[in-house]
C-alpha cells in the first residue's frame, strides 16, 4: 500500500469522524451529510487505488481539493483553527502526498 492510499483513507476518516462531531456539537446536518460522502468518497477512491484503477488517485485529488477549498473558506469565516484551520492543513499534506504520486506514476 502507497502513501498516496493511506493518505486519502485517513482524510476520509478523518472527514466521517468530523462530520460526526459536527452533528453532535451544532446539530449540523449539513457537516453530517458532507462529512460522510465527502469521507466515503475518498476511502472509495483509496479502494480504486489498491484495485489498480489510476482514475481513483484522480478522485482523490479532486476530492481532497475541494475539501481543503472548503475548510480554507471557512478558517477565513470564522478565524477558529478547530476544526477548519486542522482540517486544512491536513488537507494540504494529503493533497501534496496525492498530486506526487500522480507526477510520479506518469
Amino acid at each position: 500500500m502507497n502513501l498516496s492510499i493511506i493518505a486519502a483513507i485517513a482524510y476520509g476518516t478523518l472527514a466521517i469522524i468530523g462530520g460526526i462531531i459536527g452533528y453532535f456539537q451544532a446539530r449540523s446536518q449539513v457537516s453530517l451529510f458532507s462529512g460522510i460522502v465527502s469521507g466515503l468518497l475518498l476511502i472509495f477512491a483509496a479502494y480504486l487505488q489498491i484495485q489498480g484503477n489510476t482514475w481513483g488517485l484522480i478522485l482523490a485529488i479532486v476530492v481532497n481539493a475541494i475539501l481543503v477549498v472548503v475548510f480554507a473558506f471557512r478558517l477565513n469565516k470564522t478565524r477558529k483553527f478547530m476544526p477548519a484551520g486542522l482540517m486544512t492543513i491536513l488537507g494540504m499534506l494529503s493533497l501534496v502526498v496525492l498530486v506526487n504520486q500522480l507526477i510520479v506514476s506518469r
